[in-house]
């Protein structure tokens, strides 16, 4: 292992999720951080504000039920002092067993957190060109026209790409709680429902299906969109049952106004900022025209009167073909100092992308002080997950949220039926192989022995 150091300072490009963890990160280990985000300057389709770390579709970071692969993702996080889950602890609304925020207050704290921050100059200026290195890209899937060429002109690929949606908010105080209850299927409080009867939700459905959309460009016609975020409109025209099996699906909730009978269909508003008079549509991310959007969603009985503040948006996401050049320490396989971060490396979600933003910037660190780069184990998610995209064949790359399934096989594990009991010997080996390795890479402290498990 080499002392020689090579750099005094990182730049990184994005000021997002993944890069704003990135900056973090490199900061708390003495390095010097000069970070670009080219809001306000120029905005995207999806961000209406300037703010680091600004949350585009959902407010919700996911689950925090111990044996679900979220949870165990932000577990592992945790010992590396991510950015984004302390922000996400600051800022946390009820969600029932998700880690929700209040978006205003979520970006607030990580905006003035590196602004504070006496290793970090922030740069609100547009990168056109890849800066010299050491350098990581975490621009996200709205990447800027110039610098998406810059980066196709270096790969010498095109671009994947996939369409991504945001649901529409609502006022609290318009909702018509004649026609919601409050409640979950965890049982707690945090979601207001909106039940529909059978009639209603074919009514309903008919004019999802049948609605009005925006456009699609000619050069976007065949851009596939990801299936774990479809619009709702996409997911209906599945089947007419199909909602109910997702976003819609009745399961685990009792209505009041039916002497506590399950409704054929239910529509769940989630809160969207601390002082609860903004919720969002769990589900709906959608494509359709405004004013449609409007006229199909007051269809829903608890929403006849509803005033919408945001209406959902959809969006071109696009990401890189991450295995044809990305080794696992998420710099490139042709130049050593340029590393990747965020959704553009083919992970999907919030967390996912700043668990790649931490260990790009971890790398990054080591780099610059002529140190060994690390892979973090197979048998960790966020191993895993710097696994996939990393040796997945690139004629079938798609993006990946954090899921067991791409864990390697646990002898001890195959054996058990149990699905509950499986994932938690999984998750047990997770935290353990963590510990052990990042010990002998000092990369965690003793003390963080205590928190481990």
């Amino acid at each position: 292992m080499s002392q020689n150091k090579r750099s005094d300072s990182v730049t990184v490009v994005g000021g997002g999720l993944a890069g704003s963890e990135a900056a973090w990160q490199l900061a708390e280990r003495g390095v010097s951080v000069e970070l670009y985000e080219m809001r306000p300057v120029a905005m995207t389709d999806a961000h209406v504000t300037n703010r680091l770390g600004e949350l585009v579709c959902s407010n919700s970071l996911g689950s925090t039920l111990g044996n679900t692969p979220g949870a165990l993702l932000k577990d592992e996080m945790r010992h590396f002092d991510s950015l984004v889950l302390k922000a996400g602890q600051y800022a946390q609304v009820p969600g029932g067993s998700a880690l929700t925020v209040d978006r205003d207050r979520f970006q607030d704290w990580i905006t003035e957190t590196l602004e504070a921050h006496p290793r970090v100059h922030i740069h609100r200026d547009v990168v056109r060109e890849i800066p010299q290195g050491p350098v990581i890209v975490a621009t996200g899937p709205l990447t800027h026209d110039a610098l998406s060429q810059a980066l196709q002109n270096l790969l010498g690929d095109t671009f994947l790409s996939f369409y991504d949606a945001a649901a529409p908010i609502v006022l609290t105080e318009s909702v018509d709680m004649r026609h919601a209850f409050w409640g979950s299927r965890e049982g707690s409080e945090d979601y207001l429902n909106c039940p529909l009867t059978k009639p209603e939700y074919l009514n309903f459905y008919e004019a999802l299906i049948s609605a009005e959309q925006h456009p699609r460009h000619e050069f976007e016609a065949d851009t596939k969109f990801f299936e774990g975020c479809l619009p709702i409109e996409e997911l209906a025209r599945r089947g007419v049952r199909t909602p109910l099996f997702g976003p819609l699906k009745p399961m685990g909730l009792s209505n009041p106004f039916e002497e506590g009978r399950r409704p054929y269909a239910v529509v769940q508003l989630r809160q969207d900022n601390a002082a609860g008079s903004l919720m969002s549509m769990v589900g709906f991310q959608t494509n359709l025209r405004w004013g449609e959007q409007k006229r199909v969603f007051s269809l829903i009985p608890a929403l006849q009167a509803a005033e919408f503040v945001r209406y959902g948006v959809m969006h071109k996401n696009t990401y890189l073909k991450s295995p044809k050049f990305l080794q696992p320490s998420f710099n490139t396989r042709f130049r050593d100092d340029l590393w990747f971060a965020g959704q553009m490396t083919g992970v999907e979600g919030y967390v996912e992308s700043a668990a790649t933003g931490i260990m790009a910037a971890i790398n990054a660190s080591r780099w610059i002080r002529g140190e060994e780069l690390v892979v973090w184990p197979r048998d960790t998610m966020m191993g895993a997950l710097a696994y996939y995209v990393t040796h997945t064949n690139p004629a079938h790359f798609q993006p990946m949220n954090a899921n067991f399934g791409l864990f390697p096989d646990a002898p001890d594990a195959t054996v058990v039926r149990d699905k509950k009991q499986r994932r938690e010997i999984m998750r047990q080996r997770a935290l353990n192989s963590l510990e052990s390795w990042g010990l002998q890479q000092w990369l965690l402290t003793p003390q963080d022995r205590g928190r481990m498990l």
